[in-house]
C-alpha cells in the first residue's frame, strides 16, 4: 500500500534536546495501515516503510503515536529538502513489507 500526504514537521517535546522530527501519517491512512498489517509489528509496534519526499527517498520505520502512525524524518532529509519544523511537507510512504 502506498499513501501521499501533505504534512507539517514538528519536535517530539520528551527528546527536545535530541531534536527528533516527525510528521504524523493521516488519521485514516493510520486506521488502514492498523486493519492491513494486524499483529505484524516489529519492536516499539514499528512498521517498515519507504518513503519519498521531493528528490529525496529512504527505508525507514512508522510508529505508532496518540494520533496515528509517526514517521521520523532525518535530519539529512530535512537538509536535502530545505524543510524546517513547521513546514509542510509532501510525503509518499510505502509499507515495505506489505
Amino acid at each position: 500500500m502506498r499513501y501521499v500526504f501533505e504534512a507539517a514537521l514538528w519536535v517530539w517535546d520528551a527528546r527536545r534536546e535530541d531534536t527528533w522530527v516527525f510528521v504524523t501519517l493521516p488519521a485514516d491512512a493510520s486506521e488502514e495501515i492498523r486493519e492491513l498489517t494486524g499483529g505484524a509489528r516489529r519492536g516499539f509496534g514499528s512498521l517498515r516503510v519507504k518513503i519519498a519526499v521531493g528528490g529525496s527517498t529512504w527505508r525507514t520505520s512508522i510508529f505508532p503515536g496518540g494520533d496515528g502512525y509517526v514517521l521520523p524524518f532525518k535530519r539529512a532529509i530535512r537538509r536535502a529538502e530545505g524543510l524546517e519544523v513547521g513546514d509542510v511537507a509532501t510525503v509518499e510512504v510505502e509499507l515495505a513489507d506489505f
